[in-house]
This record gives structure tokens, C-alpha cells and sequence, in this order.
């Protein structure tokens, strides 16, 4: 398969680039920023960082990663999900912990995508993805549940703890802060669709809300101070990396990698559909690596590709990255201008726009589907990731459902279907079949399924019983592949036919079970006169042959 390099991808986008084409990327640039504007404070602040390092993340995201992508219309900064695995690393190592771990898994996702082995991030089961993506969104709601009433409670080493301490610890509401998020909440579900495209409801709420808090005189938490300028004080720099301790942080890394490589390239599968254009997922890798090797030491955080932002992208016009890149822009210029404005949005504010942002996170088509039409795996799976996602470090709730991945995939392939046919001559003649005799001992077996490690138990149990085979006959039309146990399998019942002076015929060989075959020297073994193309050939043959079993003659005599 050819990879196409950036300077392809760039050449196909910006060949004929016109005036019209720019206005379209313009303006839907200036729509994506205007979106983008209130998730990057929010995610920042929700990250256990900054609503500046928030800011800082989406706008070097859009100049470096948009640049760099995969596909034109990848929009990348700082989400929901990254959000949920670097608040528990700040609540453990601080600000630091989350740059270095940052850092490190930028250098992981570059050598993934230079070493060309995006295709394998794809190869996590749908429920898997859905579990873990719904219980990110009860990380993200429940850890603003403080914000959007106003209060300060202990941390947790998880959000199901973190929840069970609000029915154990008394606390006393912000009834003005509640309000607040209540406003943005409320202006999110009812502000219509169509107007929502020209003005996000989110920015509406934050504006209103903001007003609001400074006329009424309410002292509720704010933001803070933000910095008019990219590089931030707080932010990572070579003196300040712990070199004897990074193996603390090789773990979160890899959290990390994997939550932005599966993020990102689900990203781009999503926006693949809705414009028709292929995603290099090895560029779009390597672009994620340089960004998030780079953000730290501005004092951002880890970004990945954002479904939302680049789903606005493309349903405003955009057609090329020069959309990412505006949007990075209209970002900068309101840090520079708005800064002042900006540090006095309330924090409940942000919480009502990450519980609207949390609750439409979950796939609820995904999940309607799999509970309405009761696919048991499917259930469990999704049931088991979201658990041990919010109960658990996400590091071992990515394993887990990494291992869930494995099991379903094996579960679902394992079950090779077999299928023994006694040869009934009178149905052969009836078929055409000439020198069908009187033989009752030829058998045919129609194998369904890869003939592969978890199969062979099932294999060798369906001819646990050849005592009067003259000729068994397998139809491996259906079988895929052959791993060594199939081999062995396939080497033991061919010596027990054997033994009983009976013989193994293969037929409808695929080319790479053949090419096994071959190299494991089975095919010497059972010999070349017994593979044939199709059942119907070895049939005749071994009707051909005759049966010693039954004393029949063989057609030649």
C-alpha cells in the first residue's frame, strides 16, 4: 500500500487552492475558534492545569498538528478524554507530571508513526472504545460537580470515590455559582441547532454568564490571571525533567499514547465518513508526536484530534488544514486582546459547558443499539470498561479493556464451525457425479473459521472417532488461515487415518493456507494426489480408489 508523504498530502490540498477556497477555510476557521475558545479553557482547567495552559494546548495544537495532519480536516487541541487521565496524574505529581508524561508520549506516538504501525491502534472492539469513552464522561461530569456548586471537597484516587465522598463529607452549596452553571447548562439544551452554527451556545452561555457575575457583584471562583503571551511561566523545561525517575512516568505515557493515537484516528475515521477523504493515520501519528513533544515546554498539556471541532470544521466548508491554522490564530489574537475578560469567566461557568460536553461525549446510538438488541459480549464489555474506568487508575482500565479486546476477538473467531457429511452415492449420481459406488465410508468434512491454536480442541474432537473412514475429505474453502497448532492437528489426524490404512484429502485450499501447508510439509506428507479444488474431485477419487472397508472394487477393475 502506498503512504502518502506530507508533501503529497499538501500538494493535493493547496494545488488548485483558490480565493474562494480560502474564504470558505476563513470563515470556518473563525466558527471552529469560537467553539474551540470555551472547550480550551475548560479541558485546561479540568486537566488539573490552567485555563491558560488550555489555551496555550489548542493553539499550538492548531499551528503545529494541523499543519503536520494526516488529513485536511484534523483539528486537534486539548479533549474530554486526555482531560480525565491527566487530572489523576496532577493530583500525583503535579503540573510537572503531566508535562514529562506528555512529552514522553509525544516521542512514543512519533515512533509509531514513523515505524508505520497506525493500522494496529485500530484494533480495539467498538464496545471496548464505547465503555471507555462513557466512563471518561463520568470522570469529566464528576469532577466538576465541586466547580459547578461552588465548593472545595477532598480528592479521590478515582471518580467512583470521589462520588461516594459526597454522600459522606457535608458541604454548603454556592447557590450564585450554581446559577451560573445552570445558565450555561440551560443555554447549551435550548439554544437552537441552526443558531448554534453561527454562535455557539456554549460561548453564548460563558458571555452571559460572565456578564452576569460582574454587574450582580457575585464573588464566586474565576478563572484568574492569563497571560497575554504562548510561553507560560509554569511550563517544562530540560532542567526541571526528574531523569533519574522517568521510569515513574512510563506508565501514564503509555495512558497517554494510547488515548491519543485511538482518539485521534477515531477522529479522522469519523470525519472520513462525512467527506470521503482517507486519513494518513501514520502521518496523523507522527504529527501528534511533534505537537505533544513540543506543548510541554510552552506549559500546555497533551492534546489529540477533537471530534467536535473537527466535525464543525468540515460541516462549516472548510475544505483544507488552513482552517486548523486560522482557528490557531483567532485563538492567539483573543489571548492577546480578551486575556483581561477571559481570566474573569466562573469556573461554574466551564463546569455547566464540561457537563453538557460530558453527557453528549457518550455514544448513545452505540450504546442503544447494543442493550436493545441484547448482544450479551457487547454488554459485558462496555459494562466492564466503563467500571473499571471510573473505579480504576486508567492506565490498568485501558489494559483491561486492551485484555477485553484480545478475549472478545478470540471468542469470536474461535468457534470454527465443522460440519461431517457421510458420502451418500444415490445423491451423487442425482448430481452428475459419475463412479459414485456403494461406498458408505468416504466422509466429508466443511470446515468454517482459521484453523488456529484456540480451534484445535474443537478440531480434533470432531474426528475423535474415524474407526471405518476409508477417505476423509476436508473442505477448507472456508478457512482463512493455519497457524502451527493447526499444523499439528492437521499432521495428527492425517497419522491416525493412517494407521487405519484410511486416507486425508484437502480440498479448496486458500493460497496462504496452501503456502503453510507446504512449509510445514503436510502437504508432502498427505501428498499432492490428494489436494484437489474442489469436494466434488476428491469425491470421485476416492470412490475412484475404492473402499477396503466394504470390499467394493475399484472402478478400474
Amino acid at each position: 500500500m502506498h503512504h502518502k508523504s506530507l508533501l503529497e498530502l499538501w500538494r493535493e490540498e493547496f494545488g488548485a487552492y483558490t480565493t474562494t477556497i480560502f474564504r470558505r477555510d476563513l470563515l470556518a476557521g473563525i466558527t471552529v475558534a469560537a467553539v474551540a475558545l470555551p472547550l480550551a479553557l475548560a479541558f485546561g482547567v479540568a486537566s488539573g492545569a490552567s485555563a491558560a495552559a488550555g489555551l496555550v494546548t489548542a493553539i499550538l495544537a492548531g499551528f503545529i498538528i494541523g499543519a503536520l495532519a494526516g488529513a485536511p480536516y484534523q483539528i486537534s487541541g486539548p479533549t474530554g478524554a486526555m482531560s480525565a487521565v491527566l487530572i489523576v496524574l496532577a493530583q500525583r505529581y503535579g503540573l510537572p507530571g503531566i508535562w514529562i508524561a506528555g512529552a514522553m508520549a509525544g516521542i512514543l506516538l512519533l515512533i509509531i508513526g514513523l515505524l508505520r504501525l497506525g493500522r494496529f491502534i485500530a484494533f480495539v472492539p467498538s464496545p471496548v472504545i464505547t465503555g471507555f469513552t462513557s466512563g471518561i464522561a463520568l470522570i469529566i461530569a464528576i469532577g466538576q460537580i465541586d466547580n459547578l456548586l461552588g465548593i472545595k471537597t477532598p480528592g479521590a484516587d478515582s471518580a467512583a470515590a470521589k462520588l461516594l465522598g459526597y454522600f459522606r463529607v457535608p458541604f454548603t452549596v454556592d447557590w450564585h455559582a450554581l446559577a451560573i452553571g445552570l445558565l450555561v447548562i440551560l443555554a447549551m439544551i435550548f439554544w437552537p441547532k441552526k443558531w448554534n452554527a453561527r454562535f455557539p451556545a456554549s460561548l453564548l452561555g460563558i458571555i452571559a454568564a460572565t456578564l452576569i457575575t460582574i454587574l450582580l457583584g457575585w464573588q464566586i471562583p474565576v478563572i484568574g490571571e492569563i497571560p497575554q503571551r504562548l510561553l507560560l511561566a509554569d511550563r517544562l523545561t530540560f532542567a526541571n525533567i526528574p531523569w533519574n525517575h522517568l521510569s515513574e512516568f512510563i506508565a501514564p505515557a503509555l495512558t497517554i499514547t494510547a488515548l491519543g493515537a485511538v482518539e485521534s484516528l477515531l477522529c479522522g475515521a469519523v470525519a472520513s465518513n462525512m467527506t470521503g477523504i482517507r486519513l494518513a493515520a501514520n502521518q496523523e501519528l507522527i504529527a501528534q508526536g511533534v505537537g505533544n513533544v513540543i506543548i510541554p515546554f510552552f506549559g500546555g498539556v497533551p492534546a489529540t484530534a477533537a471530534i467536535a471541532r473537527t466535525s464543525v470544521g468540515i460541516k462549516s466548508g472548510g475544505q483544507t488544514r488552513m482552517v486548523s491554522l486560522v482557528h490557531a490564530s483567532v485563538l492567539l489574537l483573543s489571548m492577546i486582546a480578551l486575556a483581561p475578560v477571559m481570566s474573569r469567566i466562573p469556573l461554574s461557568a466551564l463546569a455547566g459547558v464540561l457537563m453538557v460536553t460530558a453527557w453528549r461525549m457518550n455514544e448513545w446510538e452505540s450504546i442503544r443499539y447494543m442493550f436493545s438488541h441484547r448482544f450479551k459480549t457487547a454488554m459485558i464489555a462496555f459494562t466492564i470498561t466503563l467500571l473499571a474506568t471510573i473505579t480504576l487508575d486508567l492506565t490498568q482500565a485501558i489494559l483491561i479493556g486492551t485484555f477485553l479486546s484480545g478475549a472478545i476477538f478470540l471468542n469470536q473467531i474461535a468457534g470454527m464451525q465443522i460440519e461431517v457429511q457421510e458420502v451418500d452415492p444415490d445423491k451423487l449420481r442425482q448430481r452428475g457425479i459419475e463412479n459414485a459406488g456403494g461406498c458408505r465410508h468416504v466422509r466429508v468434512a466443511y470446515l468454517t473459521g482459521p484453523l488456529f491454536f484456540a480451534a484445535t480442541g474443537q478440531f480434533n474432537e470432531a474426528f475423535a472417532h474415524l474407526e471405518d473412514t476409508h477417505a476423509l475429505i476436508l473442505s477448507m474453502r472456508g478457512v482463512p488461515l493455519i497457524d502451527t497448532s493447526g499444523l499439528f492437528a492437521l499432521t495428527h489426524l492425517q497419522e491416525r487415518l493412517h494407521q487405519i490404512g484410511g486416507t486425508l484429502m484437502l480440498t479448496g485450499l486458500a493460497p496462504q493456507v496452501h503456502q503453510m501447508l507446504v512449509r510445514g510439509g503436510q502437504i508432502h506428507d498427505i501428498g499432492e494426489a490428494n489436494v484437489f479444488w474442489s469436494s466434488d474431485q476428491a469425491i470421485v477419487e476416492a470412490e475412484r480408489r475404492g473402499c477396503a472397508f466394504c470390499g467394493a472394487e475399484t472402478a478400474a477393475a
